[in-house]
């Protein structure tokens, strides 16, 4: 469990820079360039997922049972990670009225995929590595919007079109990964 965790204060607290230490975070890019500090924030952030994939597979290899799930909240899991993977589409698709109306819509999927997971999975290793993410998001999606009020950004909708797109790629995205890469990464088939 010390790896997941210790993966999960490099690959979070990376991703928190700018959450705790935004002048701190543009000094060092400042100080150091931009392309420097890309490439040590990807450095850590590689190293992080490496050590919450390796903790994780030994929490999953040693489990503590935390809670026994519903056989429902499956359901309501691939639902919740649908619409995340449609989230984490329309942060990429330019101008999508999903992205003009909630702001960080990447942050908001990681919440929604976290608490489906979370509560889908009641292993100590699930409620650690999934209620991180979700704190994580939380915090960080309020944290922007904030930020974003006081600088008075705005994202701007340029179309519906631009939407249908956001919604197709990540229904596709979700299918793709849940029928063929989950199991295989994983090592769960979500749909048996």
């Amino acid at each position: 469990m010390a790896i997941l965790i210790l993966g999960l204060v490099i690959l979070l607290g990376v991703h928190s820079a700018r959450i705790y230490a935004d002048g701190w975070r543009a000094r060092q890019v400042a100080r150091i360039g931009e392309r420097p500090w890309k490439a040590i924030y990807s450095l850590a952030s590689i190293v992080g997922l490496a050590l919450v994939i390796w903790g994780f597979g030994m929490a999953r290899a040693d489990p503590v049972v935390v809670w026994n799930p519903p056989a429902p909240m499956r359901h309501v899991a691939a639902l919740l990670s649908v619409l995340a993977f449609i989230l984490v589409a329309a942060a990429y698709v330019r101008g999508t009225r999903i992205k003009a109306a909630i702001g960080h819509p990447m942050v908001a999927g990681v919440g929604l995929w976290a608490l489906g997971h979370l509560l889908a999975n009641g292993r100590l290793g699930d409620v650690v590595l999934f209620g991180a993410f979700l704190v994580w998001s939380v915090v960080d999606f309020g944290v922007s919007r904030r930020r974003d009020r006081l600088a008075g950004v705005t994202y701007r909708a340029e179309g519906i079109t631009r939407d249908i797109t956001a919604v197709v790629v990540g229904i596709a995205a979700a299918l793709g990964f849940a029928l063929y890469l989950h199991g295989p990464l994983i090592g769960v088939r979500p749909f048996g």
